[in-house]
């Protein structure tokens, strides 16, 4: 469920979102993720959380070429490796591999 830290506005925007993507055939967790992450990421661009960007680093399941630079950039700081900030989308994606040791 929502945090403390939401205003009312925010929970009724939850709200909405949460019923639109019941509307959209969603399920009921996958329709509360989505609520949440649209609400968070609201709340971050208008500067309402302790850290002005995201953190994630997309799906474990999906492949490292489909998921965002800012994701892989999110995932590269996790691993610790160097340079990330100046890497591009493919650069990123070898040394997350190297890094992990796969590839």
């Amino acid at each position: 469920m929502p945090q403390n830290a939401w205003s009312d506005k925010d929970e009724r925007q939850y709200e909405h979102v949460k019923e639109c993507e019941l509307e959209r055939g969603r399920d009921d967790d996958r329709a509360r993720e989505i609520a949440a992450r649209t609400v968070n990421k609201q709340r971050r661009e208008e500067g309402r959380t302790e850290s002005p960007i995201s953190r994630a680093t997309g799906n474990p399941d999906t492949r490292l070429e489909e998921r965002s630079v800012k994701e892989l950039r999110n995932r590269a700081r996790e691993l610790d490796i160097e340079g990330r900030s100046g890497m591009n989308k493919s650069e990123l994606v070898s040394a997350i591999r190297r890094a992990r040791g796969s590839g």
